[in-house]
């Protein structure tokens, strides 16, 4: 053994080639603060050792490294500027020492190369992967950009156009997409890994391989002529703004830096690189969005606890087919989970299957899946128009129409056939479920199970405890939640349960710009581009259905009326009123249609202002600051009153869950960008001023 740390260790193998193994306690390796300080330590081991010929490196984990310890980069962070600024001269000196042994070295990867383990694969001359490897540079998600070299080596390795996609857009590839554009130099067999590696490592200490050529481009400036330059960078800042947005720097900031270092040799171009990370990492969005990842990971470390002695069901089953029935059976199916999918409507039925078979069928487009796995899952789903096989089912979700009486009847109808053991939960967005656990004999093996739409798309699961539900079911829901691919939360049962408690807010907010003369594309537009949500308020309330969104808006009236009641007639009632549901019946705020592939395709529809003139002033210009403060002031006014549901939103990371952009979010803590006398100015436009 040369070299024993905590969390690697270096020896000898044959013929003067050293092997590094990244082993830390735990199930992963992390680089952390001190791992990077051991790395420094072998490094100098490595560095008075004469015989040395070749370095290997490698992991025991079932991934290489999945990147910097996160957990400590808030204190890192909150570090004065110049200690920061130390550790990564500290941090870039111990891989440029890496780079510069005097001898061939290779990375032999298996899993994740994530961050900064995708900056230590970069300091080495050659990589070799695993089929399973996943390579990338995720920092611009996190509000920072690579710190370790990323930024300077990526761009020299793989040509600027594919290094800035990575590094702009936070991405991380696959061995084969790698191999393509010259991450890795190789794909083999993940037991031939070693191997393989040790094999191009002698090449390269025989001469049959140029180490020092595949190396020196890594310390040059970009070669790229004034005229590439202007294009390629023109373009990946283009493509920042549109995605990004002006409240979003970190990506800009990765570009700007890159092309301020193309003329520049490594050490200089370094020096830059330390110069944008140091104000990133100690700003508003990079906090927020850590903290964001830090809350994202504890929600699913609670379910982990939760489900740990309890494995996900082998059968299970949904009652209702349609669109929503057919993206759970999709969901189920394609995670491993063979499903039956019931229900009175034979028309139901085809629906539901055309919708698991064209989700399908976009993943085997995309190369997700190929033939034979499309045909295995769609065989996973049982359709039928009675409850035959229902017995073996686990865990079965009533998925049908959203009316108590109709849920009730199903629910107690399918309680007679099936075992004392099994689970039934309901996929319900606004009934109580204590008030559906009266027509059930086994209340505690009863609860809720609220997805939402599109199922495929959206990560996250309400999970509903009611008065009677038992631990043990919401062990076996949460185990099949998660088994689903889903994150899910636990909430006690209350109107709204979470979501809905924190998004009839968000709607209050934008029936009351919609009151005072702002236009709905305008809001849906801002909502979109700037705050980053997959939909503006409009165009999401036409994809749940004004009718379920006018009914849910009731709910939340009747049970909060202090807060959530209104005098006054809105935007949502004038489209109820007029039978425009949005996409189900092809209007709502929008006109809706199919394109030329069968796509929805969303058109603007001149009668919308003119109805909604019955409830709004003359047009008004509103700027987008104040859109975007309008929106989001209720819901956040919203949170205090949240653990009396038994979910503090701290503990949710709403806004990734239900579908936002990596931008922009901050937590849902709108006071990174705005201060607190400014939310309470702004907030009294609403029902009350925030405390």
């Amino acid at each position: 053994m040369l070299y024993q740390g905590e969390t690697l260790q270096l020896h000898w193998l044959d013929n003067g080639i050293a092997e590094l193994v990244f082993n830390a306690p735990g199930s992963v390796n992390k680089l952390d603060t001190r791992t990077v300080a051991s790395l420094g330590e072998a490094l100098t081991v490595l560095e008075n050792q004469p015989e040395l010929k070749g370095l290997l490196l490698r992991s025991t984990k079932a991934a290489f490294i999945v990147g910097a310890d996160i957990t400590e980069f808030l204190s890192l962070f909150a570090a004065p500027a110049e200690k920061l600024q130390e550790w990564l001269v500290f941090a870039n000196n111990v891989f440029n020492r890496l780079e510069d042994l005097p001898v061939p070295t290779i990375s032999a990867i298996n899993g994740y190369a994530l961050g900064g383990g995708c900056e230590c694969i970069l300091a080495t001359d050659f990589r070799v992967a695993s089929p399973d490897a996943r390579i990338g540079l995720p920092e611009t998600k996190l509000g920072i950009m690579p710190g370790f070299g990323g930024s300077v080596r990526l761009p020299r390795l793989l040509g600027n156009d594919s290094a800035l996609e990575i590094i702009a857009a936070g991405k991380d590839v696959s061995a084969k997409d790698a191999l393509k554009v010259g991450l890795v130099d190789a794909v083999v067999a993940p037991e031939k890994l070693a191997e393989a590696a040790l094999n191009m490592l002698q090449q390269a200490i025989d001469g049959k391989l140029n180490w020092r050529a595949a190396r020196q481009p890594k310390l040059e400036p970009l070669k790229l002529s004034p005229i590439e330059a202007a294009m390629s960078f023109t373009t990946a800042k283009g493509m920042v703004l549109q995605t990004a947005g002006k409240h979003y720097p970190a990506p800009m900031t990765a570009v700007k830096t890159i092309e301020a270092a193309a003329k520049l040799g490594r050490d200089e171009a370094l020096k830059l690189e330390t110069a944008s990370f140091v104000p990133l990492a100690r700003s508003n969005e990079a906090r927020a969005l850590v903290g964001i990842f830090l809350n994202d990971q504890f929600v699913k470390g609670q379910a982990k606890k939760l489900a740990k002695n309890v494995d996900a069901p082998k059968q299970a089953a949904v009652l209702g087919a349609g669109i929503m029935g057919g993206g759970i059976a999709y969901q189920s199916a394609l995670k491993g989970v063979p499903v039956i999918m019931k229900d009175i409507s034979d028309k139901s039925l085809t629906l539901g299957m055309n919708e698991a078979a064209k989700l399908l069928n976009k993943q085997l487009e995309r190369g997700k899946l190929d033939g034979l796995k499309m045909a295995q899952v769609l065989s996973t789903i049982q359709p039928t128009l009675d409850y035959a096989g229902i017995e073996r089912a686990q865990v079965i979700v009533e998925a049908v129409v959203e009316n108590p009486k109709v849920k009730a009847a199903v629910l107690s109808e399918v309680e007679n056939l099936i075992g004392e053991d099994t689970v039934l939960a309901s996929n319900t967005s606004t009934i109580p479920i204590n008030h559906l656990a009266k027509s059930l004999k086994r209340p505690q093996n009863f609860c809720g199970m609220h997805f939402f739409n599109p199922v495929h798309r959206m990560p996250l699961v309400e999970i509903i405890r009611g008065e009677q539900t038992s631990d043990e079911t919401i062990a076996k829901v949460v185990a099949y939640a998660s088994r689903m691919g889903k994150t899910p939360i636990v909430v006690n049962d209350c109107p709204g349960f979470f979501v809905n408690r924190v998004l009839f807010p968000y709607f209050a907010g934008f029936s009351l710009l919609l009151r005072d003369g702002a236009d709905f594309r305008q809001i849906d537009k801002v909502m979109e581009k700037q705050f980053g949500w997959p939909m503006g308020p409009a165009y999401l309330l036409d994809v749940v259905g004004i009718d379920t969104a006018h009914h849910a808006q009731a709910v939340m009236a009747a049970g909060f009326p202090e807060r959530m009641s209104k005098d006054y007639r809105d935007a949502i009632d004038v489209m109820f009123d007029n039978q425009r549901f949005g996409q189900k019946n092809q209007l709502g705020f929008y006109r809706y249609s199919q394109d030329n592939k069968g796509k929805p395709r969303k058109d603007n529809d001149e009668q919308t202002d003119a109805l909604l003139a019955e409830v709004s002033q003359p047009r008004q210009t509103i700027s987008d600051e104040e859109i975007v403060a309008r929106m989001m002031i209720p819901m956040i006014n919203e949170v205090p009153s949240l653990t009396s549901s038994g979910v503090n939103i701290e503990d949710t990371s709403y806004g990734k869950q239900m579908g936002n952009k990596r931008f922009s979010n901050y937590k849902i803590s709108i006071s990174t960008r705005f201060s607190i006398d400014h939310l309470n100015l702004t907030s009294t436009h609403f029902i009350r001023k925030l405390p």
